[in-house]
């Protein structure tokens, strides 16, 4: 059974940078793409990046030139670097993951909470 498992997600105060990890296990099928969204309390989760195996990247507008997601293949586990943290960005933050068929995996989820 795959898991994801994500970390990172603290305190900061507006204009810091957060590094979130989401090690993933339990790997049966080829990944398509990875991603990140967030979930702040009252709204919608919304897709924040993703990251295809070709390497291409996504992000959403609000984010462009602030975040940066990567994977590192060899311990399967995926990274969202966020820099310039606003408070509008605190929000919990899941990691996905899509395959080439059947659904894709979704992490449990790290807080961000971005504050002075």
């Amino acid at each position: 059974q795959v898991h994801l498992v994500e970390s990172g997600g603290d305190l900061v105060q507006p204009g810091g940078s957060l590094r979130l990890s989401c090690r993933v296990t339990g790997l049966d099928r080829d990944i398509r793409v990875v991603g990140w969204s967030r979930q702040a309390p009252g709204k919608q989760r919304e897709l924040v990046a993703t990251l295809t195996t070709e390497g291409s990247e996504n992000y959403r507008d609000s984010v462009k030139g602030r975040f940066t997601i990567s994977r590192d293949n060899g311990t399967e586990t995926i990274y969202l670097q966020m820099n310039s943290l606003k408070p509008e960005d605190t929000a919990v933050y899941y990691c996905n993951v899509q395959y080439y068929t059947g659904p894709g995996s979704w992490g449990q989820g790290t807080q961000v909470t971005v504050s002075s």
